[in-house]
């Protein structure tokens, strides 16, 4: 199979794990026989700086002709204080519109090897496996009307949450198809006691699980969802939920897994005739400017949204699988990062990413 890739690395440690990420997927398509069609393209700060804005007209572009999306991350601190539309996260909410990506799933599971770098007791999250399914292109970040208006004691920032039942509708989809393949049980998390688009989320949610009378649908609170989520986080297989609430609960369960630079994520739009999934894919984790240039990131989620790319836009499980695999074997090896294994010798960026290779 041609695999054609559209590398985003974006800002800060973005580059550094792009480029490991990069190396696995050469490898996978060495080991495998593929081919790979690679292209490299500019994505927020990095993006602002050569051509003044966050998403060029030409990275649309090639977005549009890739097959996946890779990104690494974006921001920078020297734009703390611009205008929203200058800003480098405004390009990465452009390059999830014009993919029409509107399902992002994150996996939480925790591996035998890291369950002491969890802050939680081991009897807490040992067994921990779940995909957070966040809606991606509607709510409170995308609603209008928005801004900032007025002055003095009257001065007024307004964001608008909405939601129609078509997009409600296409996430749960999501959620239940991806339950079918697991425990077949899905975690719907509203706010519905206080927010009339919760309760239209939770009525279009009900109509959906009609017709998959396999799952059970339960309702959380999303409140209550953060509380369970530390206290006993096993009750969960998939977890759904509208825009805000799944950037919030996503990164909380990046703790469960021990560090946030362990978890890919893979934003899904409608399936293409072939059947595969249009995709962008990417760490869960920022850019980290503090510690970018230093070989220190952790690329093993950015590794890992390459598994996820392989499986949901390629449909090449075995070599998902094969990749999976190897982070495993790493992770047992204790070749590492630091923010893995705080205590003695770690490794270096550059060198997880040839220790995966090697375990391919």
């Amino acid at each position: 199979m041609q695999l054609k890739v559209l590398a985003l690395p974006g800002d800060g440690i973005g580059t550094e794990v792009t480029r490991e990420a990069v190396k696995v997927l050469r490898r996978v398509v060495e080991k495998f026989s593929h081919t790979l069609d690679l292209t490299e393209g500019l994505l927020g700060g990095i993006a602002i700086h050569k051509t003044g804005q966050p998403m060029p007209d030409e990275t649309a572009r090639l977005a549009g002709e890739a097959d996946a999306t890779l990104l690494g991350a974006v921001g920078l601190p020297e734009f703390d204080n611009a205008p929203p539309l200058q800003r480098p996260e405004r390009g990465l909410l452009g390059i999830r519109k014009i993919l029409g990506v509107y399902a992002n799933l994150r996996p939480v599971r925790t591996y035998r090897s890291l369950i002491d770098s969890s802050p939680l007791k081991n009897e807490r999250v040992e067994g921990t496996d779940m995909i957070i399914v966040r809606e991606l292109t509607g709510g409170i970040y995308y609603g209008t009307p928005r801004g900032i208006e007025g002055s003095g004691d009257t001065e007024r920032g307004t964001n608008t949450m909405t939601y129609t039942r078509s997009e409600i509708a296409r996430i749960g989809r999501m959620a239940f198809h991806l339950a079918t393949q697991r425990r077949k049980k899905v975690s719907s998390v509203d706010k519905s006691n206080v927010l009339e688009t919760s309760q239209l989320w939770r009525k279009v949610m009900v109509e959906v699980a009609a017709g998959y009378p396999d799952v059970e649908l339960e309702h959380v609170l999303v409140d209550n969802c953060a509380m369970q989520l530390v206290l006993n986080p096993r009750r969960f297989d998939i977890v759904v939920t509208e825009n805000m609430f799944g950037d919030i609960l996503s990164d909380e369960g990046a703790v469960i897994a021990g560090s946030i630079g362990m978890l890919p994520s893979a934003s899904l739009g409608e399936k293409r005739p072939s059947g595969a999934f249009t995709g962008l894919y990417e760490p869960v984790h920022g850019s980290a400017p503090d510690i970018a240039g230093q070989d220190k990131a952790n690329p093993l989620g950015a590794i890992g949204s390459v598994a996820a790319m392989l499986e949901y836009s390629f449909g090449l499980m075995e070599e998902a699988a094969a990749v999976n695999r190897a982070i495993e074997t790493i992770l047992d090896s204790g070749r590492v990062t630091a923010d893995l294994k705080p205590k003695g010798a770690s490794a270096t960026t550059t060198q997880v990413g040839d220790a995966i290779c090697e375990a391919l």
